[in-house]
């Protein structure tokens, strides 16, 4: 199989050598060169970066890479078949995915994702709401509605679900990622027209990117494309108890977050 896996960066961070791996600096255009290929080649919305995150390197793939399968993962986080994941970050580079792991794995299903995320206490939707402007996503369920209503059951399961795949995590047949990037960038640029990203702070500019996340099950279920959950991994150590005291602080209070985690 010809699989490429984008490694979503905006520094220089050491790489997996397996060849089905593609280092992408992602919004390069305008940046200084960290010695990577770059989002802003060929057909490509590079500049839009900080408000599309690393769906600047997936546009740049659907447009530019001719590959069997498409992926994306991020530099500091990875797909693994582990369950046990050491502390040290040379270590985790041993565990990550392989290419003939990645072939067995696809040979049986349309899709790979990572290991949903569950919120327990709250829905997608409330969640969201809580943490960010909620805004966006509302006029997402009326795009959504014009555009292409028979993903509009889905989406409205964004207000009783309490788990999604997130960080746009995904490994899967071109002829998918093309069908799912035409349906998913029709919707985000018709959105960027209605909601100016201008009117926020950097942080809750980036609404497009983060929207992505929870439009990818709903085009996954509304199409009824088999998938498999496998594990993903922190390369670098994640502060569990900062993001559960700022969840809990926003869910409560009413403050929204400020910066990622």
């Amino acid at each position: 199989m010809d699989i490429k896996i984008l490694i979503a960066m905006h520094k220089p961070y050491t790489a997996p050598k397996d060849s089905i791996y593609l280092p992408l600096h992602v919004g390069k255009y305008g940046k200084s060169d960290i010695g990577l290929v770059g989002d802003d080649s060929g057909d490509n919305i590079s500049a839009k970066n900080p408000y599309f995150c690393e769906l600047t390197g997936v546009y740049w793939a659907w447009k530019n890479l001719t590959s069997d399968y498409i992926g994306l993962c991020h530099y500091r986080r990875h797909f693994t078949l582990s369950k046990k994941h050491p502390k040290e970050t040379q270590k985790k580079f041993e565990i990550l995915l392989t290419g003939q792991e990645t072939e067995n794995l696809l040979k049986e299903n349309d899709i790979i994702l990572p290991k949903s995320r569950k919120y327990y206490i709250e829905t997608l939707y409330n969640h969201y709401a809580h943490t960010l402007h909620v805004e966006p996503l509302d006029e997402t369920e009326k795009i959504i509605t014009e555009k292409c209503p028979q993903y509009l059951a889905e989406f409205k399961k964004l207000h009783k679900r309490t788990s999604a795949h997130m960080f746009n995590m995904f490994i899967m047949k071109k002829e998918h990622f093309n069908a799912y990037c035409e349906w998913l960038f029709d919707i985000l640029f018709e959105l960027e027209k209605r909601c100016d990203p201008a009117q926020y702070d950097a942080f809750h500019a980036r609404y497009p990117g983060r929207i992505s996340e929870l439009l990818l099950d709903v085009w996954i279920n509304t199409n009824g494309l088999s998938y498999k959950e496998i594990p993903f991994i922190e390369m670098e150590n994640v502060n569990l108890f900062k993001k559960v005291i700022s969840f809990l602080v926003a869910k409560f209070t009413g403050k929204k977050y400020d910066k990622s985690f």
